[in-house]
């Protein structure tokens, strides 16, 4: 068992992390050497075993990451981008690599992540899933077949207790349509329309949000023209999914050179 790669979680408390934690623990590939919280937490010091109402299970929750990643191949971060962008210098120093599953990050905080990269591989998705990652590239394939004449519309429904919109993923697909049509994303991208907007523009892609109880996450990609419309649809049913393409990135990214890459790099679905 001791020979099995180290993993270290980030962000231990969350429903997320603890999902983590439970898929490290039934994995046969990987060991959990500790996991992080914020400084002050009250889970600090404590088995995470013990603290999500369990019993041991041989890790401490830290809050100084560097002593745990010192022992440990990768880390899995879903948290929040203030504590992904600290989080990589530590990763950069450990030498251990950097799974992030953080949303929200903008075009800067995304930036600071590039000196780490020189140091350790970063694997960085807004979202894990082999079907969410089919999906980009099926939305790259429509949008590149379909002129302005069709509108685009990202339409993503998340939870009640998601801080972000549009959703990491929304954006992933956003970016896939705008690179297929050769544009920057930041120069089409329409996501607040709120009283009297004025028609659309041609060429935008729109993106709407929906947040409401415990939806996992689904996502719509709508091509809207004269007479028709062609819509993409990804529906995930299970947290579990997420974990499972997270620790299938660590696996991957862990004889990885530095540099930055993304899920369809650990898929092998890149063209």
């Amino acid at each position: 068992m001791s020979e099995l790669p180290g993993i270290v979680i980030a962000g231990a408390s969350g429903r997320m992390g603890q999902m983590l934690i439970r898929s490290v623990q039934d994995s046969d590939k990987m060991r959990l050497v500790g996991v992080l919280e914020r400084e002050g937490h009250d889970w600090i010091g404590r088995d995470v075993g013990e603290a999500m109402g369990g019993q041991p299970i041989g890790a401490l929750v830290w809050d100084d990451p560097l002593e745990p990643m010192s022992q440990a191949r990768a880390v899995i971060d879903f948290t929040a981008p203030e504590a992904t962008i600290a989080l990589s210098h530590t990763a950069a120093q450990a030498r251990a690599a950097h799974i992030i599953g953080t949303t929200g990050m903008t075009d800067e905080q995304i930036a600071q992540l590039e000196p780490a990269s020189r140091h350790c591989a970063i694997v960085r998705a807004g979202n894990m899933s082999l079907g969410v990652n089919l999906l980009v590239q099926l939305t790259k394939q429509v949008a590149a077949a379909l002129d302005e004449d069709f509108d685009i519309e990202v339409i993503e429904s998340h939870h009640h207790h998601k801080v972000d919109a549009p959703s990491g993923t929304a954006l992933m697909l956003g970016e896939a349509a705008a690179e297929a049509r050769g544009v920057t994303l930041s120069d089409v991208r329409d996501a607040g329309r709120d009283g009297i907007t004025g028609a659309r523009r041609k060429g935008d892609i729109g993106f709407t949000a929906i947040r409401g109880g415990d939806i996992v996450g689904e996502h719509d990609v709508l091509f809207a023209g004269p007479g028709e419309r062609i819509v993409l649809r990804h529906m995930a049913t299970d947290r579990a999914l997420f974990a499972k393409g997270a620790l299938k990135a660590a696996l991957w990214a862990m004889d990885k050179s530095p540099g930055q890459y993304d899920m369809l790099d650990v898929l092998g679905l890149k063209s």
